[in-house]
């Protein structure tokens, strides 16, 4: 067994490697300045579409504001709390400032993947929009690229039975379990409560998802960010020195104070797009799957809503979290995880941050579970067919009260490693097609202008 962790470590290693966060921020790069720049500047015409988005525009299953809370449900989780922690505990405060560099090169990513997913999307034999990485390689590149499309839809089911199952059940029971902020539940009725409450949704399939999805998202995200306002605007002052230490330390070695053991740049820079990516998914291939469902007309006009979700994801809910470590400076007490962004607002919201990090990291993993169940079930349905979708729910549906009592040191090692390989067949695709990426942009934009004049 040993020696089999040891392989799995190796192997996550180079996954995780310089390699893949520079293949990563590289195709995030080229599509950005292939689109001209647009998911910046058209960044107001996005959230236009999203409000818009409250009702179908087109053939689809879902919404397209509640694609986005699904994809959303998925992304927002244990990485704006745990991840941004750990990212500043190893790599310093500047590892916040390459975390929002990632997400705006992320942006271009997700509207490519969108914009691919909703043009190549199918309809399968229950009358439901599927699509995802492994449908826009096999319809855009050719059948001769099916296996590619296969080993997407592997590396995804596997993948989040470890960081979209077990290890959010495991968090949840942690956060409750531990006895912070009062809460002392034994780990064995979280999972068990969990998995009932997953099943009633899971029943309903996307459609259920996507509603339980578009209420609970905004309701967390909103309760959270308040928290998290409150705490900056009562430390108001120091918000200019917290920006300028993150900056300046984005690009010169962050000494060792306190508890800190110090850091390099090239530290800053690994953690900082490591747990960015981890954050918000862009590049793994994995929102494309919910969005590929809406109900909408436009690959383009999807692609616009998609991209937010990386936007809200890491420049918003992540940046509060890391600003209220850095002003806290709760970030040199020796801390990491979630116990020091427990700690940092705690400290500056005395008697409630506790409660508003253990709540929110519980609902956030909760949802993180509910939305990478219908990712794994599209990836199976690709490989197996539809008869597939009842034996997976079961499975996945065992699976969280067992993950919430296990030790899951080496499962997510695995699912981790898993994670990183969905990214490779994915940013493949989305350079063989950004041709077509750009041409769909161009002519969706021309046409807005002209029906503008």
């Amino acid at each position: 067994m040993e020696i089999i962790a040891n392989l799995v470590e190796t192997l996550n290693g180079l996954v995780w490697g310089k390699y893949m966060l520079v293949l990563i921020l590289g195709t995030g790069l080229y599509l950005m300045i292939g689109l001209r720049a647009m998911p910046l500047r058209q960044l107001k015409y996005g959230f236009r579409m999203l409000w818009m988005g409250r009702q179908g525009q087109g053939e689809g299953d879902v919404s397209p504001f509640n694609a986005l809370m699904t994809s959303l449900a998925a992304t927002i989780g244990t990485g704006n709390i745990a991840g941004v922690a750990t990212a500043i505990f190893i790599g310093g405060p500047g590892a916040l400032f390459w975390m929002w560099c990632t997400a705006l090169l992320g942006m271009a990513t997700k509207y490519a993947e969108a914009v691919c997913a909703v043009h190549f999307r199918e309809v399968d034999e229950q009358d439901n929009h599927v699509g995802g990485p492994m449908y826009y390689i096999k319809n855009g590149l050719g059948r001769s690229w099916r296996w590619l499309g296969a080993t997407f839809a592997i590396f995804g089911a596997l993948a989040g039975f470890g960081i979209g199952n077990t290890v959010q059940a495991n968090s949840v029971a942690s956060a409750l379990g531990s006895g912070v902020a009062g809460f002392a539940v034994p780990h064995w009725i979280t999972g068990l409560v969990m998995a009932v409450l997953a099943a009633l949704v899971l029943i309903g399939g996307i459609r259920r998802i996507a509603e339980v999805a578009g209420k609970l998202v905004p309701f967390m995200a909103i309760a959270y960010l308040c928290a998290g306002l409150v705490i900056l605007i009562t430390h108001a002052a120091e918000i200019p020195a917290a920006i300028l230490l993150i900056v300046t330390d984005a690009f010169t070695p962050t000494a060792a104070t306190g508890g800190f053991a110090g850091a390099s740049v090239m530290l800053a820079i690994q953690m900082g797009v490591a747990r960015g990516i981890f954050s918000n998914e862009a590049g793994l291939g994995s929102a494309p799957i919910a969005h590929a469902a809406a109900a909408t007309d436009s690959p383009v006009r999807q692609g616009t809503v998609a991209m937010l979700g990386t936007f809200i994801d890491t420049i918003i809910v992540c940046s509060i979290t890391g600003l209220v470590i850095v002003i806290s400076g709760a970030w040199t007490g020796g801390e990491t995880g979630a116990a020091l962004s427990s700690a940092a607002f705690e400290q500056t919201l005395p008697g409630v941050g506790g409660y508003v990090v253990t709540l929110g990291l519980s609902i956030f993993a909760f949802t993180t579970l509910l939305g990478w169940s219908f990712y794994g079930e599209k990836c199976v349905e690709y490989l197996f067919g539809v008869r597939s979708i009842i034996p997976f729910r079961v499975l996945w549906i065992i699976a969280i009260p067992i993950g919430a009592t296990a030790n899951l040191g080496f499962v997510w090692l695995v699912a981790d490693t898993l994670n990183g390989l969905m990214a490779l067949p994915n940013l493949l695709a989305l350079l063989l097609l950004s041709p077509v990426v750009f041409a769909l942009t161009r002519d969706f934009f021309q046409a807005e202008k002209q029906g503008r004049g």
